[in-house]
């Protein structure tokens, strides 16, 4: 499949990109190759290769889902120009 200049000035109308004549002339070259690339993944056999997440064949640990306070609160509440006992002073916001 071939992307000549009339659909990437219609695709760009579409768009609403402005491209001159030399960007058109490029764009097309580009995008027509970047179609028959991808036609070339699309003609390969592909039935016996399995699905992959990564490129390591190895799995996810699981660990449990635990809440741990952390234990700081003392040290984040230093960065607070302005707090009150163990929270941070904000101002009120209404519209």
């Amino acid at each position: 499949m071939s992307i000549d200049k009339d659909t990437v000035k219609h695709i760009s109308k579409l768009a609403r990109i402005s491209l001159d004549e030399k960007k058109a002339d490029t764009l097309s070259k580009d995008l027509t190759s970047i179609i028959t690339f991808i036609e070339k993944l699309n003609s390969l056999n592909t039935d016996k290769v399995d699905p992959l997440t990564s490129i390591i064949n190895a799995s996810l640990k699981s660990r449990k889902d635990e809440v741990k306070d952390g234990k700081i609160r003392d040290q984040i509440l230093k960065n607070s120009p302005e707090k009150n006992d163990e929270f941070f002073v904000v101002p009120k916001v209404i519209e």
